[in-house]
């Protein structure tokens, strides 16, 4: 009886411990034809000129149509450029994703603010707490100079309870008493000391 395409990459993906994500290795000879898949997301080149998920795919005998389903424009940057410029008016930041990172650095080179941002503005937002939702978006924070915390809570809802529950922590005590803020007190990662 012969295996059909779904079922035979199934049972090779299972034989192989790679149980229901990407297969980590090539599929066998066996496999009777090449599987099409869409993939809808916005073509990226990684250094190679490629799509990563194209190539990778590909290694495993898919064959990816890449379909852009999404368009995008940033909004408000030049309100948002005004209050970068201001962190004394801010308790901190959240960066909700690398769109986000890619609007301050927008508004840096628009309003030709990166050498402010590189001798004053970064300090002083860095004296702040700065949050981000996941390592990615930690990745491409760090590079504009700001250190993170909130990274391994991997959603927005347990990065609010994560900033919730630090603020809570912050304003129980009356002015004179309070502990240093949170960039001086050691790093938790959602709910663990690290």
């Amino acid at each position: 009886m012969p295996v059909g395409r779904s079922q035979h990459t199934n049972e090779w993906a299972e034989a192989h411990g790679c149980g229901t994500g990407i297969l980590k290795h090539a599929p066998c000879k066996d496999c009777q034809a090449i599987m099409k898949v869409l993939l809808l997301k916005d073509p990226k080149e990684d250094d190679c000129g490629q799509d990563p998920y194209i190539r990778e795919l590909g290694l495993y005998g898919l064959e990816a149509t890449l379909i852009p389903v999404l368009s995008f424009e940033f909004l408000s940057l030049s309100s948002f450029s005004e209050k970068l410029s201001h962190p004394e008016g801010y308790g901190g930041l959240i960066f909700t994703s690398p769109r986000a990172v890619e609007a301050v650095e927008l508004c840096l080179e628009k309003d030709n603010k990166t050498e402010v941002w590189k001798h004053s503005l970064k300090e002083k937002w860095n004296a702040k707490s700065v949050y981000v939702v996941g390592s990615a978006t930690s990745s491409l924070v760090n590079k504009i100079g700001l250190d993170t915390e909130g990274e391994s809570c991997g959603n927005a809802e347990k990065l609010a309870e994560y900033i919730c529950s630090r603020a809570a922590s912050f304003s129980e005590f009356p002015s004179s008493e309070r502990p240093p803020p949170p960039r001086a007190r050691p790093r938790t990662a959602c709910g663990r000391r690290l």
